[in-house]
Protein backbone atom coordinates (compact mmCIF):
# COMPACT_ATOMS: atom_id res chain seq x y z
CA UNK A 1 0.00 0.00 0.00
CA UNK A 2 1.19 3.10 -0.97
CA UNK A 3 1.03 6.16 1.37
CA UNK A 4 0.96 9.83 1.48
CA UNK A 5 -0.06 12.34 3.85
CA UNK A 6 -2.10 15.89 3.48
CA UNK A 7 -0.79 17.88 6.67
CA UNK A 8 -2.23 21.63 8.35
CA UNK A 9 -2.55 23.36 11.47
CA UNK A 10 -5.89 22.97 12.91
CA UNK A 11 -8.99 24.45 11.51
CA UNK A 12 -7.44 25.34 7.89
CA UNK A 13 -9.87 23.63 5.58
CA UNK A 14 -8.34 19.78 5.22
CA UNK A 15 -11.19 18.05 5.59
CA UNK A 16 -12.85 20.27 3.19
CA UNK A 17 -10.34 19.67 0.56
CA UNK A 18 -9.68 15.94 1.28
CA UNK A 19 -11.84 14.50 -1.26
CA UNK A 20 -10.38 17.01 -4.31
CA UNK A 21 -6.96 16.09 -3.13
CA UNK A 22 -6.97 12.73 -2.36
CA UNK A 23 -8.54 12.34 -5.98
CA UNK A 24 -6.01 14.12 -7.52
CA UNK A 25 -2.94 12.06 -5.88
CA UNK A 26 -4.93 9.08 -6.85
CA UNK A 27 -5.89 8.17 -2.99
CA UNK A 28 -8.65 5.77 -3.11
CA UNK A 29 -8.36 5.45 0.90
CA UNK A 30 -8.52 8.76 3.40
CA UNK A 31 -7.79 8.45 7.45
CA UNK A 32 -8.96 11.25 8.91
CA UNK A 33 -9.85 12.11 12.65
CA UNK A 34 -10.38 8.08 13.42
CA UNK A 35 -12.12 7.32 10.12
CA UNK A 36 -11.16 5.06 6.89
CA UNK A 37 -12.66 6.47 4.09
CA UNK A 38 -13.58 5.35 0.39
CA UNK A 39 -15.29 6.21 -2.48
CA UNK A 40 -17.30 8.53 -0.37
CA UNK A 41 -18.37 6.05 2.29
CA UNK A 42 -16.90 5.36 6.06
CA UNK A 43 -16.01 1.86 5.91
CA UNK A 44 -13.89 1.30 9.13
CA UNK A 45 -13.64 3.70 12.49
CA UNK A 46 -15.33 6.19 14.50
CA UNK A 47 -14.76 9.68 14.45
CA UNK A 48 -13.02 11.17 16.90
CA UNK A 49 -15.36 14.64 16.72
CA UNK A 50 -17.36 12.36 19.05
CA UNK A 51 -15.44 12.36 22.04
CA UNK A 52 -16.24 14.48 25.22
CA UNK A 53 -13.33 16.26 25.38
CA UNK A 54 -10.60 17.88 23.27
CA UNK A 55 -7.83 15.63 24.54
CA UNK A 56 -9.52 12.47 24.08
CA UNK A 57 -10.27 13.65 20.34
CA UNK A 58 -6.50 14.27 19.60
CA UNK A 59 -5.99 10.33 21.51
CA UNK A 60 -8.78 8.60 19.25
CA UNK A 61 -7.69 10.58 15.59
CA UNK A 62 -4.07 9.28 16.72
CA UNK A 63 -5.01 5.92 17.35
CA UNK A 64 -3.26 5.65 20.47
CA UNK A 65 -5.58 2.35 22.05
CA UNK A 66 -4.11 -0.34 21.34
CA UNK A 67 -7.46 -2.32 20.38
CA UNK A 68 -8.89 0.75 18.37
CA UNK A 69 -5.56 0.44 16.46
CA UNK A 70 -5.70 -3.07 15.53
CA UNK A 71 -9.26 -3.06 14.42
CA UNK A 72 -8.33 -0.07 12.05
CA UNK A 73 -5.44 -2.09 10.70
CA UNK A 74 -7.70 -5.11 9.87
CA UNK A 75 -10.24 -2.90 8.55
CA UNK A 76 -7.22 -1.51 6.18
CA UNK A 77 -5.87 -4.91 5.06
CA UNK A 78 -9.62 -6.27 4.15
CA UNK A 79 -10.25 -2.58 2.51
CA UNK A 80 -8.07 -3.75 -0.75
CA UNK A 81 -7.07 0.08 -0.82
CA UNK A 82 -3.87 1.20 -3.35
CA UNK A 83 -3.09 4.63 -2.49
CA UNK A 84 -3.76 5.69 1.18
CA UNK A 85 -3.85 9.53 2.32
CA UNK A 86 -3.66 10.38 5.90
CA UNK A 87 -4.70 13.91 7.57
CA UNK A 88 -2.73 15.40 10.20
CA UNK A 89 -1.91 18.72 12.08
CA UNK A 90 1.42 18.21 11.14
CA UNK A 91 3.97 15.73 9.62
CA UNK A 92 4.88 14.29 12.82
CA UNK A 93 1.53 13.50 13.84
CA UNK A 94 0.76 11.88 10.10
CA UNK A 95 3.94 9.85 10.69
CA UNK A 96 2.48 8.84 14.55
CA UNK A 97 -0.62 7.90 12.71
CA UNK A 98 1.30 5.76 10.06
CA UNK A 99 3.42 4.12 12.50
CA UNK A 100 0.16 3.21 14.67
CA UNK A 101 -1.31 1.22 11.63
CA UNK A 102 1.48 -0.17 10.85
CA UNK A 103 0.99 0.82 6.93
CA UNK A 104 4.78 1.83 6.24
CA UNK A 105 6.79 4.78 5.54
CA UNK A 106 4.63 8.26 4.04
CA UNK A 107 6.11 8.45 0.79
CA UNK A 108 4.83 12.12 0.47
CA UNK A 109 3.37 15.12 2.43
CA UNK A 110 1.17 17.30 0.59
CA UNK A 111 0.41 20.42 2.67
CA UNK A 112 -2.43 23.13 2.98
CA UNK A 113 -0.97 25.75 1.58
CA UNK A 114 -0.25 23.84 -1.49
CA UNK A 115 -3.72 23.84 -2.50
CA UNK A 116 -5.13 26.62 -0.40
CA UNK A 117 -4.80 30.60 -0.53
CA UNK A 118 -4.16 32.26 2.84
CA UNK A 119 -7.67 33.79 2.37
CA UNK A 120 -9.58 30.77 2.25
CA UNK A 121 -7.60 29.20 5.30
CA UNK A 122 -8.50 31.96 7.36
CA UNK A 123 -11.87 31.41 6.06
CA UNK A 124 -11.48 27.95 6.88
CA UNK A 125 -10.09 29.14 10.79
CA UNK A 126 -12.88 31.71 11.50
CA UNK A 127 -15.37 29.28 10.66
CA UNK A 128 -13.78 26.84 13.42
CA UNK A 129 -12.74 29.37 15.58
CA UNK A 130 -16.65 31.67 15.86
CA UNK A 131 -18.75 28.90 14.77
CA UNK A 132 -17.63 26.21 16.62
CA UNK A 133 -17.97 24.09 12.80
CA UNK A 134 -16.46 21.30 11.57
CA UNK A 135 -16.05 19.27 8.28
CA UNK A 136 -16.53 15.56 7.60
CA UNK A 137 -15.82 15.00 3.70
CA UNK A 138 -18.47 12.18 3.77
CA UNK A 139 -21.78 12.61 2.85
CA UNK A 140 -24.29 13.51 5.38
CA UNK A 141 -26.19 10.30 5.50
CA UNK A 142 -23.16 8.32 5.79
CA UNK A 143 -22.68 10.19 9.53
CA UNK A 144 -25.56 10.83 10.32
CA UNK A 145 -26.48 8.08 12.39
CA UNK A 146 -23.97 8.01 14.65
CA UNK A 147 -24.30 12.51 14.99
CA UNK A 148 -27.59 12.02 15.53
CA UNK A 149 -28.98 15.33 17.24
CA UNK A 150 -25.57 17.41 16.31
CA UNK A 151 -25.67 20.38 14.32
CA UNK A 152 -25.42 18.64 11.07
CA UNK A 153 -25.81 19.41 7.45
CA UNK A 154 -24.35 19.19 4.37
CA UNK A 155 -21.98 21.50 3.36
CA UNK A 156 -21.13 22.39 -0.67
CA UNK A 157 -18.17 23.40 -2.18
CA UNK A 158 -18.22 27.59 -1.77
CA UNK A 159 -14.12 28.25 -2.98
CA UNK A 160 -14.00 29.40 -6.87
CA UNK A 161 -11.37 26.83 -7.42
CA UNK A 162 -13.49 24.25 -5.79
CA UNK A 163 -16.66 25.18 -8.25
CA UNK A 164 -17.20 21.93 -10.00
CA UNK A 165 -20.23 19.95 -10.56
CA UNK A 166 -20.10 16.22 -9.86
CA UNK A 167 -23.38 14.39 -9.26
CA UNK A 168 -21.42 11.89 -6.93
CA UNK A 169 -20.44 11.65 -3.41
CA UNK A 170 -17.52 13.27 -3.92
CA UNK A 171 -18.94 16.81 -4.23
CA UNK A 172 -20.82 16.41 -0.34
CA UNK A 173 -19.66 16.81 2.97
CA UNK A 174 -21.03 17.52 6.16
CA UNK A 175 -20.52 20.23 8.88
CA UNK A 176 -20.87 19.55 12.27
CA UNK A 177 -20.58 20.78 16.03
CA UNK A 178 -18.52 18.34 18.31
CA UNK A 179 -18.99 17.36 21.46
CA UNK A 180 -16.24 18.87 22.99
CA UNK A 181 -16.92 22.38 21.30
CA UNK A 182 -15.74 25.06 23.67
CA UNK A 183 -18.70 27.01 22.47
CA UNK A 184 -20.73 25.18 24.98
CA UNK A 185 -23.91 22.57 24.77
CA UNK A 186 -27.28 23.71 23.31
CA UNK A 187 -30.42 21.55 23.97
CA UNK A 188 -34.12 21.84 22.49
CA UNK A 189 -36.78 20.84 24.78
CA UNK A 190 -39.69 18.27 23.96
CA UNK A 191 -42.25 21.26 23.52
CA UNK A 192 -39.94 23.40 21.00
CA UNK A 193 -40.21 20.25 18.65
CA UNK A 194 -44.01 19.69 19.56
CA UNK A 195 -45.12 22.97 19.04
CA UNK A 196 -43.61 23.08 15.80
CA UNK A 197 -44.65 20.16 14.34
CA UNK A 198 -48.24 21.47 15.53
CA UNK A 199 -47.55 24.48 13.94
CA UNK A 200 -46.40 22.84 11.05
CA UNK A 201 -49.06 20.19 10.87
CA UNK A 202 -51.85 22.98 10.94
CA UNK A 203 -50.45 24.17 7.56
CA UNK A 204 -52.10 21.03 5.83
CA UNK A 205 -55.09 21.91 4.47
CA UNK A 206 -57.46 19.02 6.00
CA UNK A 207 -55.81 18.54 9.31
CA UNK A 208 -58.40 19.99 11.72
CA UNK A 209 -56.39 19.42 15.02
CA UNK A 210 -53.33 17.94 16.57
CA UNK A 211 -55.20 16.15 19.95
CA UNK A 212 -51.87 14.45 21.04
CA UNK A 213 -48.10 14.29 19.78
CA UNK A 214 -45.64 11.58 22.09
CA UNK A 215 -41.52 12.02 21.52
CA UNK A 216 -39.56 9.59 22.07
CA UNK A 217 -35.68 9.52 21.52
CA UNK A 218 -33.64 6.86 20.71
CA UNK A 219 -29.79 7.48 19.80
CA UNK A 220 -30.28 7.53 16.36
CA UNK A 221 -32.62 10.05 16.43
CA UNK A 222 -36.24 10.99 17.03
CA UNK A 223 -39.29 8.89 16.33
CA UNK A 224 -42.59 10.93 16.56
CA UNK A 225 -46.07 9.44 17.12
CA UNK A 226 -49.15 12.44 16.30
CA UNK A 227 -52.79 11.83 16.87
CA UNK A 228 -54.82 14.37 14.49
CA UNK A 229 -58.12 14.82 13.68
CA UNK A 230 -59.20 15.27 9.77
CA UNK A 231 -61.78 16.95 7.86
CA UNK A 232 -64.54 14.91 7.15
CA UNK A 233 -63.90 14.20 2.77
CA UNK A 234 -60.11 14.91 2.46
CA UNK A 235 -57.94 12.24 1.37
CA UNK A 236 -56.85 10.90 4.57
CA UNK A 237 -53.70 9.26 2.53
CA UNK A 238 -52.66 12.20 0.99
CA UNK A 239 -53.04 14.55 3.86
CA UNK A 240 -51.10 12.75 6.49
CA UNK A 241 -48.47 12.19 4.08
CA UNK A 242 -48.31 15.84 3.21
CA UNK A 243 -48.12 16.51 7.30
CA UNK A 244 -45.38 13.53 7.20
CA UNK A 245 -43.05 15.62 4.75
CA UNK A 246 -43.74 19.07 6.10
CA UNK A 247 -43.29 18.21 9.83
CA UNK A 248 -40.15 16.14 9.37
CA UNK A 249 -38.27 18.61 6.83
CA UNK A 250 -39.12 22.04 9.64
CA UNK A 251 -37.63 20.17 12.35
CA UNK A 252 -34.19 18.76 10.67
CA UNK A 253 -33.66 22.08 8.65
CA UNK A 254 -34.91 24.60 12.71
CA UNK A 255 -33.23 22.21 15.10
CA UNK A 256 -30.50 19.83 13.07
CA UNK A 257 -32.71 16.71 15.15
CA UNK A 258 -32.43 13.68 13.27
CA UNK A 259 -36.53 12.80 12.24
CA UNK A 260 -36.53 9.23 12.12
CA UNK A 261 -39.94 8.80 11.52
CA UNK A 262 -43.28 11.02 11.92
CA UNK A 263 -46.57 8.15 12.58
CA UNK A 264 -49.86 9.88 12.15
CA UNK A 265 -52.96 8.14 13.91
CA UNK A 266 -56.15 9.68 12.30
CA UNK A 267 -58.73 9.55 15.75
CA UNK A 268 -61.63 10.98 13.91
CA UNK A 269 -63.43 12.93 11.13
CA UNK A 270 -64.92 16.63 12.08
CA UNK A 271 -66.82 18.89 9.30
Amino acid sequence: MKVIAFVGPSGTGKSYRALIVAKENGADGIIDDGLLISNGKVIAGTSAKKEATRIASVKHALFISPRYASDMKNALGKSGINTLMILGTSEGMAEKIAARLGVGKIERFIHIDDVATVKEMEMAHRMRAEEGKHVIPVPTFEIQKEFSGYFLHPLRRFQKNLDIEEETAEADKSILRPTFSYMGDFMISDSVVNQLAIHEAMKINGIVRIQNINIRKTSHGVHMDITAILKYGCDIRAVCHAAQKRIRRVIEELTSINMRRVHFLVKGLDK
